[in-house]
């Protein structure tokens, strides 16, 4: 981290946050043993130019996990190069392009990573959901639309290889709207775990779903082909600043039991309160959640040193294999 020369009232507001971080109780990951995972929608990050006391918070923020998958970033990114400068030559990004209609909102994704902890190994790419074909036209039609593809990166930490896929869906007419494309992304993973010449079937989906609560008809429809919560996010009260909404959720496809820790939470750097970050700024609750955001990161660790999770990655193939004979 490199938070340099800063004004006085950007240092009492970092002291502020770094005790609300100690709060959260995020463990410290150690370098191919177990690596800190998060997903944080920064609100319209890049739409309207952000105080650079905020930058240095968000740095902050990110600089307490190893990987990190940021929603609704968009298309300007001048910000995000300042943050980026903030957290130090080690950390590295891998980021989407944007789509200019009103569905994609210029939105895109990035995965933010210290590259100390957590390496790409390849696979960079949007999910493109199914299609079928037009008889009257010949073209091939996307059966629902996502509106903002999600994105797939696929990553090594210690022994561990998997795929992260970053989502951020519709908020739509109402909950109803969201049930089809949920469902969908539900069918298009379970699919994809099935095929036998898919990168890597690891698969960890995280980001803003808007699902308002755990068990209703949202939650469902993203579960319904196996996709599970990690047990220390199920009773979480809420992501959003008010802790009344589970919008962001981070769900992986049956993984080994040993990978997935006990450890996961939220960071709430809001606790009730924006005004102690930014000491003398007179602003309203509505304001300063576009200065941070009006969700808080979503975080678990994961354990990436097992040799026998390893060996169960190279074997699977041939387990497949003989099965079918």
């Amino acid at each position: 981290m490199n938070h340099g020369k800063i004004p006085l009232k950007t240092a009492q507001g970092l002291k502020v946050l770094r005790q609300r971080i100690a709060k959260s109780k995020i463990p410290s990951s150690s370098l191919d043993e177990s690596i800190n995972l998060a997903t944080w929608n920064v609100r319209d990050f890049g739409k309207k130019k952000r105080l650079d006391s905020s930058l240095h918070f968000i740095a902050e923020i990110i600089n307490q996990f190893d990987l990190v998958a940021l929603v609704e970033l968009r298309d300007n990114m001048s910000d995000l190069e300042k943050v980026m400068k903030i957290l130090g030559p080690y950390w590295k990004i891998i980021f989407s392009d944007v789509l200019d209609d009103r569905g994609g909102n210029r939105e895109r994704f990035a995965y933010l990573y210290d590259k100390r902890a957590v390496v790409p190994t390849g696979l960079a790419a949007e999910v493109d959901g199914p299609r079928e074909k037009n008889k009257e036209t010949g073209e091939y039609e996307s059966i629902v639309s996502w509106w903002r593809k999600p994105y797939m990166v696929s990553f090594r930490a210690g022994s561990f290889d998997f795929t992260l896929i970053a989502v951020h869906i519709r908020w739509g007419s109402g909950k109803n709207a969201r049930i089809k494309p949920l469902g969908l992304l539900a069918d298009w993973i379970h699919k994809r775990r099935g095929d036998k010449h898919v990168f890597d079937k690891d698969i960890i989906v995280m980001g803003d779903f808007n699902i308002p609560r755990h068990g209703d008809s949202l939650y469902r429809a993203i579960t319904r082909k196996g996709l599970k919560m990690p047990a220390s996010l199920l009773k979480l009260k809420g992501t959003n600043i008010d802790r009344k909404k589970v919008y962001d959720q981070i769900l992986h496809s049956p993984l080994h039991k040993s990978i997935v820790s006990p450890n996961g939470g939220v960071l709430d750097f809001y606790a009730g309160d924006f005004k102690p970050l930014f000491p003398g700024l007179k602003k309203k609750k509505s304001d300063f959640t576009y200065q941070l955001s009006d969700h808080l990161p979503l975080w678990i660790q994961l354990n990436v040193d097992d040799e026998e999770v390893q060996l169960d990655q190279i074997l699977s193939p041939v387990k497949k294999r003989k099965k079918k004979k």
